[in-house]
């Protein structure tokens, strides 16, 4: 771990559980663990090192006073135990598990794969997690060891094939820290600054470059939003080579009967990586809420009931074949969809029964559906004006196949049904076409069959620990089933042009199939984008660039 200064250490004891474990809890206002969260997602650095670079001595003074309360230590000990006497009585002594949604906490894991990343982000109620992003921040750095940053898997390093797993993980490492600023060039290359189509950060007017070069301070703007939009862009596109051993940071916030429940969940992880972090993760929590998860342990019935099916699926599937299928497919959804959405539109201003409303929406003309549907949905100004719950009527399930990139990104909704398959490279993988024009692919191709060669050596007798060794760009197969009111949500979201553009196609994807079943309803998603961009990144980045620049200008 990163060591620290006496005087360092001295500063952080304050506000985090331990100095020396990649686990730990933070006792901060929520307010600043939030913030210090945000800042986390999109930095190289450690989240305790961001803190004394970036927060420490630049928040209201009182930050600093949390370490030196006006109460005594006697005061402070017996107050909180007797907190901690009632939460046992009602928690442990009468199951009332509702009081452990009361209390909530911080924690940072840190040096975790991918893997344990995502079972950290399965959790969909009551869970908060910001993962370190892999737009924002370059993965061609070593750790203390001097080697590049993936998980060496305890199982699979005490197995014959150690040298392999070893060698392919630095030859897929090797190749993206070679290719970072030969693909950074090669982007800057393909779409010149000069080029680019702008908007003014403020007013959202076109400009030209040269009219940006015009004025001092805009060109400044531009010019810093280019470079990092160029640089997000490069790593977009290499990802493609990082293993699901890749080691990332995940800031999580959770309440207490959440990480309950992931806590059991991890423990009765067959991988050994996610019960070493459940156990990490209790001793973060003891200081902090120690009642809501001093319950948590290992469920024999999640670990015998996963171990029984995978047995039972074997038998049944035996050697079934893989069979090929389009990107998105839109397998269910309700017939009667717009007739149950109507009705639920009326319910909150009737006094008749759903079902009794159900039947007097089949008389109305079309015309009278499609008013009701147009005072419903026609006033929202901009996507964070949400549709209202009469949407959660109707439901569509979608089967996805896509690269393990971009599943990445799509798992992180949570008002939704998602299950996964393991993660494998028996469906192929995608080449960014950048790959492919900046004359990397032969050293591509060379990267994903060395992976997949290894998967196959590996799953056989390590079924689980072979999804280390998958690259981002092999495709994975994942259902999400959702309500309309959250197909809304996605599809607005992540059409947006600054998003990554796989996940852009997927979501435009599943808006055609919606469109297609229902007509009448596709029209609910207002603010869905269609169009395609190249470096649709860069007004954001702009518009980011001013603000920053606005609030120095301010201090």
């Amino acid at each position: 771990m990163e060591p620290f200064s006496p005087t360092e250490q001295q500063q952080l004891a304050p506000f985090f559980t331990n100095l020396t474990d990649p686990i730990f809890g933070l006792m901060l206002p929520q307010e600043v663990a939030g913030a210090l969260f945000s800042r986390y997602s999109r930095s190289a650095k450690t989240l305790r090192r961001i803190f004394l670079d970036e927060f420490l001595g630049h928040f209201d003074p009182a930050l600093n006073a949390l370490a030196n309360s006006a109460a005594s230590p006697a005061e402070q000990t017996a107050g909180l135990k007797k907190a901690r006497e009632f939460y046992d009585r009602v928690l442990i002594g009468y199951g009332d598990d509702s009081v452990a949604q009361l209390g909530g906490a911080h924690v940072a894991c840190e040096q975790i794969s991918n893997v344990a990343a995502k079972f950290l982000e399965d959790a969909r109620i009551g869970i908060a997690p910001l993962e370190k992003s892999t737009r924002y921040v370059r993965f061609d750095t070593k750790g203390e060891d001097g080697d590049f940053l993936f998980y060496k898997e305890p199982r699979l390093m005490a197995s014959r094939h150690r040298d392999t797993y070893l060698s392919t993980m630095r030859l897929l490492f090797e190749t993206y820290a070679a290719q970072i600023e030969p693909m950074i060039e090669f982007v800057r290359r393909s779409l010149p600054i000069e080029s680019v189509e702008w908007k003014h950060p403020q007013t959202g007017d076109p400009l030209t470059y040269q009219e940006t070069a015009d004025d001092e301070q805009l060109r400044k703007w531009a010019e810093t939003a280019y470079r990092s939009t160029v640089r997000a862009q490069a790593c977009d596109i290499l990802r493609s080579y990082l293993p699901a051993a890749t080691l990332t940071n995940v800031g999580i916030f959770g309440v207490g009967q959440a990480f309950e429940h992931l806590l059991n969940k991890l423990y009765s992880q067959e991988l050994s990586e996610g019960q070493q972090i459940a156990t990490g993760i209790q001793r973060a929590l003891e200081p902090l809420i120690p009642s809501f998860v001093k319950r948590a342990r290992r469920s024999e019935y999640l670990a015998e009931t996963f171990a029984a099916v995978r047995r039972a699926s074997v038998q049944c599937l035996g050697q079934a074949p893989v069979a090929a299928s389009q990107p998105v497919t839109l397998i269910d959804y309700d017939e009667a969809a717009e007739e149950k959405i109507v009705a639920a539109i009326l319910y909150p201003h009737a006094h008749q029964p759903l079902e009794q409303l159900r039947e007097l929406v089949r008389t109305f003309t079309t015309e009278q559906r499609q008013q009701l549907l147009d005072e419903y949905l026609q006033r929202r100004r901009h996507r964070r004006d949400k549709p209202g719950r009469a949407l959660e009527q109707v439901s569509y399930t979608f089967d996805i196949i896509a690269n393990l990139g971009l599943y990445r990104d799509l798992q992180r909704h949570r008002i939704l049904t998602q299950e996964r398959q393991d993660f494998t490279t028996r469906h192929g993988y995608d080449t960014p076409l950048e790959i492919e024009e900046a004359g990397f692919l032969p050293d591509f191709t060379r990267c994903m069959d060395q992976a997949a060669t290894l998967y196959e050596q590996l799953v056989r007798e390590f079924p689980q620990e072979a999804q280390y060794v998958v690259p981002f760009a092999y495709r994975i197969r994942w259902y999400m089933k959702m309500n309309l009111r959250e197909a809304v949500h996605i599809g607005e979201l992540r059409t947006m042009p600054q998003g990554h553009p796989d996940y852009r196609f997927i979501a435009q994807e599943m808006w055609r199939l919606i469109g297609a079943a229902h007509p009448t309803l596709a029209h609910c998603a207002r603010f869905l984008d269609w169009n395609t961009y190249r470096l649709g990144r860069l007004q954001a980045e702009m518009r980011s660039e001013y603000k920053r620049s606005s609030v120095k200008d301010h201090e």
